[in-house]
């Protein structure tokens, strides 16, 4: 989860927590941990039906404007379940993170002063003892955001395309995939589904698009269908440590499952956690996009762009994207951590080109607070910087 905001502290996050606590829980509940007397949402969230981590979301950003929102994510556990976690959680100072919470869902929303609005809902769900994983999710509204679908080109020079078009998507866009473990190995297969269809058109330029739309698709559909393969050793979902996680997909855009334009995309994402002591720990992420057997010009949002905190997303766009992070984390004591991560990235339309020209660079701080020591969750605030860009962002888990 990745949102730009302004100067925040953990006391606001603490003032949304118990706003939430006490305007939605008809009975008493005890909001500090039985071992270590600090402040914890454990019990509020597994003892009530309806309980809840409120994130607040506050957006800085300069291509949406100001604004904010809110976001709930509920922890969804059978009663058998809650009470092992419960009895865990007695025992050990590290609680129950080491079960896998079954469903998690999030619902929210946000506005912005430049018009933008979203609403969103997730849902992610496992069986049979994570040997079968499900994950959708989707999202309607207005935003009005800056893309760069050309700075990257050479041919492309200065001017109007590389300083970037302000458009306005108005629509709905939806994802899922399903998958199966292979023989209680780290190993998953699956199948994986996206859908977005906005109506799009240049802000402010009412004239203009009705001129575009004669010669250009503004309502373009993406629909794209694929398989994806993963390997999973981490030691929590929720804020792993130690391990592995890589996910291969590969995607067909056709016409026969709703696509307006006909192209492939390779997707790998891969997160990587060593303890390198008994207090620091050292996560390395990789990430490699690109668009395959393209031969035409796609709508703005279908290109890859460089995904780094600091980085403001769509500025670099490219047909082959990639992009290098690591963090380092320093555990203060059982309830307190604080980071530091760099990170580079680049995005090309030649894959021979990838970091060897246009490379951007992104780094920050930021800390954890464990916020649900049942459950091993984690929330906190990261600031990240680069040549052109600054943004803070609430976190929930690494920041991965």
């Amino acid at each position: 989860m990745e949102l730009n905001l302004p100067k925040l502290s953990s006391a606001c996050i603490v003032t949304a927590l118990l706003f939430s606590l006490f305007s939605t829980s008809s009975y008493a509940v005890n909001l500090f941990d039985p071992i270590d007397k600090q402040f914890d949402m454990g019990e509020y969230l597994a003892e009530n039906a309806y309980g809840f981590l409120p994130v607040p979301i506050i957006i800085t950003e300069p291509a949406l404007g100001y604004g904010g929102g809110f976001t709930g994510v509920f922890l969804n556990e059978s009663d058998e379940q809650r009470e092992k976690r419960k009895q865990l959680a007695l025992k050990s100072i590290d609680g129950g993170a080491q079960l896998l919470t079954t469903g998690i869902t999030a619902i929210g929303g946000f506005a912005t002063s430049n018009g933008s609005w979203l609403g969103f809902a997730a849902h992610r769900h496992s069986w049979k003892q994570d040997s079968i994983r499900y994950l959708v999710g989707g999202g309607y509204g207005q935003i009005n955001m800056v893309y760069y679908p050309f700075s990257q080109s050479e041919a492309s020079g200065s001017g109007i395309l590389n300083d970037g078009l302000e458009l306005e998507l108005t629509g709905f866009g939806a994802i899922q995939q399903l998958q199966f473990r292979i023989d209680g190995s780290p190993w998953l297969l699956g199948l994986k589904q996206s859908y977005v269809k906005p109506e799009m058109g240049i802000k402010d330029q009412d004239r203009l698009n009705d001129i575009l739309g004669k010669w250009l698709n503004l309502s373009p559909a993406l629909s794209g269908l694929g398989v994806m393969v993963e390997y999973d050793s981490q030691n929590s979902f929720m804020y792993p440590t130690e391990g592995y996680n890589y996910v291969l997909s590969y995607m067909l855009f056709r016409d026969a499952i709703g696509s307006d334009y006909k192209y492939d995309s390779i997707d790998i994402d891969g997160k990587n956690f060593w303890e390198l002591t008994d207090v620091v720990n050292l996560g390395v992420k990789v990430q490699f996009d690109a668009l395959v057997n393209n031969e035409q010009f796609l709508p703005p949002n279908a290109y890859p762009y460089i995904n780094l905190r600091g980085i403001a997303s769509n500025r670099y766009q490219g047909e082959v994207v990639g992009s290098l992070e690591a963090q380092v984390t320093w555990e203060i004591d059982n309830r307190w951590s604080t980071l530091a991560f760099v990170g580079a990235g680049s995005a090309t339309d030649e894959f021979s080109d990838l970091f060897n020209s246009n490379t951007e660079y992104a780094y920050g701080l930021g800390f954890r607070y464990l916020i649900a020591r049942r459950y091993g969750l984690r929330t906190g605030i990261d600031v990240a910087f680069s040549e052109e860009d600054s943004a803070v962002y609430f976190k929930v888990g690494t920041g991965f």
